[in-house]
């Protein structure tokens, strides 16, 4: 039996408390170290063998034959190699870099980052282990000048493990099989969600430097007050390689006359208020004619001691978002969310970062009159959540707790580490005004009895940690048996009626559809929306009348949604995300044809019939005009 997730560890080196994204300033220096990576995959039966054999501790090259791999990007497209594009367990990645000898000064810090790495990874620095993270998605690093090496190339070596047990985040299953009809140690991967295990270094790897003492952490809280002017509330955390700091921060607003001056902090903190005469708010691009307005936030901090200053400039947006018995409200307004759902998935990339790609999505974004998207089901990359902050786009932050679906997917091991995951997941994000919701889970099985008491625990430390976002999850069970809403700030529903049930009845979703809302709304008392709603379709299948999988058939549901929609919009429905927003990838199976097939557009980011539907009803709705749904097609 070969334990996949089970290795010895020599030792970890936390990371800082700080994960700022790395930019370069007068006092910062940014290095890239994406591109052409070494890569070996550890196939022998335990999946243990490179940690027997210490492949960290010499060139990959000498532990066998490797082969080129891009970073970022996931591996399993990559080559025409099955075993490969399949692999469960251990992938080693390795690159040579150079330093420049200044960085070496003893006065500089030299952070290594990994932006993302699915799931669980173990990195060394010219043989030494520098650092351990256990879960995907979310950025990891720490300091690694002491392991460097000037006027010679540096090693870095990092194990990426994609494994997936009862008890990671999102949560699998390991099942063997054995003779006569398979080989001895035979296994697969039983995943719990319906997207592909891609797997790898997903996003940037990155150096950066900062002074000895550097800002370690910016937090900013913005509230609008009565007068027309704003609040900007901020706390930064100075770091220094002593245990305490000595330093003077200066904290700006840029562009306005706000300004404060720190002499001394506490706990190497400091924090205060700055009162902005009339500003510019944030808006979602639905609800303004200038959206996406953001002030530039200037924090210097030096050391009194060296005299050095480390500055680091922080883009924020006013703006205010809460939650009423029946509505959103983004800076007193209400917001309606209308939107997709997404997934980073690519071509031959899989959830590797392509900016090019990114910039694609977000002219399609907007292209289709969408005010809103959850990153379904876990966090995305910065880089978008940094253009839909300068757009206007809203986001519904999702973790990626997807699939718990057993009493041992809310055991305390998890719950722990579910907290990990909000806690990384809000001190990455917390001061993006385009996040104006976090939801905990999607479609976990709340209808058990672990789950009432476990998500009691993940929304409270949630609301800990940022009191100005609600917090919501998207619930696919039943409003008579679910034992999580009852804990949230917004009720989220995912429903398909007319795909996966009663299939091809389109005349029956209105009805439903209102019987749901009714139902919900009359037991919890709170705004709801529908956070998946759809059905697949085969691109260039047409049928007349429509019928499942064709063209129309897909625009057709949509549309038997939208009266409900409309007539609750009066009373509590605040949101309606499609799913999908383009075709992705999933495992192989007699149920999915080349992958889920519910997007609006293809994969390859190209419209179907229900893509230009849906555009002319939510550039209406933008718009507050009448729309015409059946002037594109008449069913």
């Amino acid at each position: 039996m070969c334990n996949l997730w089970i290795f010895v560890v020599l030792s970890v080196i936390t990371t800082s408390s700080g994960i700022l994204f790395p930019k370069d300033s007068p006092s910062r220096l940014v290095k890239d170290l994406n591109g052409v990576w070494h890569f070996r995959i550890d196939d022998s039966p335990s999946r243990n063998a490179s940690f027997e054999d210490q492949w960290y501790q010499r060139p990959l090259t000498a532990s066998g034959q490797v082969i080129k791999m891009p970073v970022p990007a996931s591996f399993n497209d990559i080559t025409s190699n099955s075993s490969i594009r399949d692999f469960v367990g251990w992938a080693w990645y390795e690159r040579n870099f150079w330093v420049p000898s200044t960085w070496l000064d003893g006065k500089t810090r030299v952070v290594l980052r990994f932006e993302s790495a699915h799931y669980h990874t173990i990195v060394w620095v010219n043989g030494v282990q520098v650092m351990e993270h256990v879960g995907g998605h979310l950025p990891f690093e720490v300091d690694v000048h002491e392991y460097l090496e000037s006027g010679v190339p540096n090693r870095v070596t990092a194990a990426v493990n994609n494994t997936m047990t009862p008890h990671t985040i999102p949560p699998g299953e390991i099942i063997y099989h054995g003779p006569p009809d398979y080989p001895p140690g035979y296994f697969e991967q039983i995943i719990q969600f319906d997207f592909y295990n891609y797997a790898g270094i997903n996003r940037a790897v990155k150096l950066y430097t900062t002074p000895e003492t550097y800002i370690d952490d910016i937090a900013v809280q913005t509230t609008l007050l009565n007068d027309g002017n704003a609040q900007v509330h901020y706390t930064v955390r100075v770091g220094s390689r002593d245990s305490m700091a000595d330093a003077s921060c200066a904290v700006s607003l840029s562009g306005t006359s706000a300004s404060r001056l720190h002499y001394g902090m506490t706990n190497n903190e400091v924090s205060g208020d700055l009162i902005v005469q009339k500003p510019t708010l944030w808006w979602p691009w639905t609800m303004s004619d200038t959206p996406g307005y953001l002030y530039p936030l200037d924090v210097n901090c030096t050391d009194r001691r060296s005299g050095i200053t480390d500055f680091y400039r922080l883009a924020i947006g006013i703006r205010e978002v809460k939650v009423t018995a029946t509505q959103f409200l983004i800076n007193g307004k209400p917001f309606y969310l209308n939107g997709v759902d997404k997934h980073e998935d690519w071509d031959i990339i899989g959830k590797g970062i392509d900016i090019a790609l990114i910039m694609k999505d977000i002219y399609l974004l907007k292209w289709l009159g969408v005010a809103a998207f959850r990153t379904s089901h876990y966090p995305y990359a910065e880089e978008i959540l940094q253009l839909c902050d300068q757009e206007g786009i809203a986001v519904i932050l999702e973790s990626p707790a997807v699939g718990l679906h057993t009493p041992e997917n809310f055991a305390d091991v998890v719950l722990e580490h579910h907290l990990d995951v909000m806690t990384e997941l809000i001190a990455r994000d917390k001061n993006r005004p385009s996040v104006v919701m976090w939801s905990v889970a999607n479609e976990p099985y709340s209808n058990l009895d672990e789950a009432g008491p476990y998500f009691q625990k993940v929304v409270n430390w949630t609301h800990t940690l940022d009191p100005t976002r609600p917090v919501t999850f998207a619930c696919n069970r039943g409003y008579d048996d679910d034992k999580a809403c009852v804990y949230m700030d917004v009720i989220m529903i995912n429903q398909y009626f007319g795909w996966y049930t009663d299939t091809g009845h389109l005349e029956l979703i209105d009805q439903q559809m209102r019987n749901k809302l009714d139902n919900w709304y009359e037991k919890f008392k709170k705004p709801i929306m529908v956070s998946e709603y759809g059905a697949g379709t085969l691109p260039g299948d047409h049928k007349s009348p429509p019928s499942a999988w064709s063209e129309e058939s897909q625009a057709a549901t949509l549309m038997n949604y939208w009266s409900a929609f409309d007539d609750y919009r009066k009373k509590f429905f605040i949101g309606e995300l499609i799913w999908n927003f383009a075709d992705f990838e999933t495992a192989q199976g007699t149920k999915r044809p080349d992958g889920n097939r519910k997007g609006l557009l293809t994969r390859q980011r190209q419209p179907k019939l229900a893509a230009h539907v849906v555009r002319e009803r939510y550039l209406s709705l933008a718009k507050g005009r009448d729309y015409h749904p059946e002037s594109i097609f008449v069913q």
